[in-house]
């Protein structure tokens, strides 16, 4: 079989690929249309960050098997377009978290005491001292934005620098901030306002991507220094320039940037351009957070194994593919379904942070071996905080990470149905829970919606609707969809005392706009309404 490897990698596990009988070809620095040309003879890619897998790509990828990633975020790897194709996605999540969590203190300690203009300056004979007076680390605010587990070890090397260390992560618990000794910051504006130092530690999402703009940055205190070595595009560069010319940031170090520069072409050959390379207070590295010698040997060993393994046809800990070990796989997989869907419920209608999860299962699914099915409501629970990394192998352990309690219990008690799955979300101030079932083998409902009793089979887009139970609201929200062309699927009703407060489930065969769902939310009666996608 053969694997092409497009960004470097340690010679460790290129050798192990080859002395395990396979055909490696390194190919650096390739370019997009090249790598087009030759991917249909490959049965595997190793790439870093760099490297699109996106649907152009797979689509001429007619051989391949196993997409490894060699590092942690897999926001370059179309996983959903892997996975209808039945390529496997491996990565190696926890190989090189040390050495980005480093890479950001150095960055930190570089742009505090001013060192790449004085490393400039000294290599052109100036010695002037006096020209690059810094500030120490000691006794200023660090703000944390995403206290996963680089920005924990973060946090705990620069309170060992005597700072004051704040965080903003509204998915991690109070627990979990008073173990690492952090203050927790509610809000986003509450950590920009008493930072010294910012320093990003978030994968990329749809919610993340740009969090911090023109508008963030006024917050800011006059002075702030910025470290984003994490994922380029969290920073909206424009702004970022704007504040470092005018001096409300008196210095940023990046490690990321919005796009990636080609990081294999020689000096001669590079036509990469940005404004904040021009700039004496940035810093800027090429992608440096996992090239130390440990991280690269971790890396690349590891995710050669994995890559190996797979094409081999042994169980991964794969991002795409839970590792099943049972002899019916075919009769768990609606469970799967239903349990990752019921997980994906609380933070898609719900803000507040979860302190417990447990996930109750009745009827005949007591007596089977239930572990699986609940990794995929953990799974489904992070998917829409955590899109880059969970998967069924790590989603415990960023679990606990978060501070987040496991419960699993079991009653072989139960009237109506067969079998159900309940999810309980426990918060500091009260407990929500979901349930669902599966009918004849196969047909998936959610049955139960915080407390309000559904028959509802779960579709792509469903909007989930709060509203006071009174007369017009069904027809106005009807109209507001239809003016829009957004066809209703299905819709249903629920409400526990007449004239009290209902909920709906209204499916949908589309995504529905910010603007349709803030004409909705201004329905007089309508309570909250939520896009909930499966």
């Amino acid at each position: 079989m053969r694997i092409i490897i497009t960004e470097r990698i340690a010679d460790e596990g290129i050798n192990y690929l080859k002395e395990n009988g396979f055909e490696v070809d390194t190919r650096y620095g390739i370019s997009s249309d090249e790598l087009l040309g030759i991917i249909g003879d490959y049965d595997a890619i190793i790439v870093r960050s760099v490297t699109k897998v996106n649907e152009e790509l797979l689509e001429a990828a007619k051989n391949l098997k196993v997409v490894g990633r060699a590092g942690n975020g897999i926001d370059n790897i179309d996983v959903g377009a892997c996975t209808k194709r039945g390529i496997i996605v491996v990565n190696t999540p926890e190989s090189n978290i040390m050495a980005a969590a480093e890479l950001a203190v150095a960055l930190a300690f570089a742009i505090f005491r001013n060192l790449p203009q004085v490393h400039v300056a000294v290599r052109n004979k100036d010695f002037r001292r006096n020209r690059f007076i810094g500030n120490e680390l000691d006794g200023k605010t660090a703000g944390i934005i995403g206290l996963g587990r680089i920005g924990s070890i973060v946090a705990r090397k620069l309170k060992g620098c005597n700072m004051r260390v704040v965080a903003y992560d509204p998915y991690i618990t109070d627990d979990r901030f008073k173990m690492l000794g952090v203050e927790k910051c509610e809000t986003l504006e509450e950590l920009l306002k008493q930072s010294d130092l910012i320093t990003l530690h978030t994968p990329k999402t749809s919610e993340t991507y740009g969090m911090i703009g023109e508008k963030e940055l006024n917050m800011c205190k006059r002075g702030v220094r910025i470290v984003n070595a994490a994922r380029g595009g969290l920073v909206n560069e424009k702004a970022l320039y704007d504040a470092l010319k005018d001096g409300r940031v008196t210095a940023a170090a990046l490690d990321v940037l919005d796009p990636e520069p080609s990081y294999d072409k020689k000096p001669e050959e590079q036509d990469y351009t940005n404004p904040l390379l021009e700039l004496d207070n940035v810093m800027v590295t090429p992608h440096l957070g996992a090239s130390t010698q440990e991280a690269n040997y971790n890396v690349g060993t590891a995710i050669t194994e994995l890559v190996a393994g797979a094409l081999k046809g042994e169980m991964v800990a794969a991002v795409n593919m839970p590792p099943m070990h049972t002899k019916d796989l075919s009769e768990l997989r609606p469970y799967l379904n239903l349990a990752e869907m019921l997980g994906k419920i609380y933070y898609q209608a719900e803000k507040e942070t979860v302190q417990q999860i447990e996930v109750i299962y009745r009827g005949d699914l007591a007596d089977k071996e239930t572990k699986v099915i609940s990794l995929s409501v953990l799974k489904g629970f992070l998917d829409p905080i955590n899109k880059e990394k969970v998967n069924y192998v790590n989603a415990e352990l960023m679990l606990k990470n978060m501070g987040v309690e496991f419960k699993e219990s079991k009653s072989t008690n139960l009237d109506k149905y067969t079998n159900l799955i309940t999810v309980k979300f426990t918060t500091k101030k009260k407990e929500l829970s979901v349930s669902g079932t599966v009918f004849a083998k196969e047909e998936i409902r959610i049955v139960d919606f915080f407390g309000y009793k559904l028959d509802f089979e779960p579709t792509p887009y469903v909007l989930a609707i709060q509203n006071v139970d009174k007369p017009g609201i069904i027809g106005q929200i009807g109209t507001i969809l239809g003016a829009d062309n957004i066809n209703i699927a299905a819709m249903q009703w629920s409400r526990n005392r007449r004239g009290e407060k209902a909920v709906a489930f209204v499916s949908v065969d589309a995504e529905v706009s910010e603007e349709i769902m803030r004409l909705l939310k201004n329905i007089d009666g309508v309570l909250k309404v939520s896009m909930l996608k499966f």
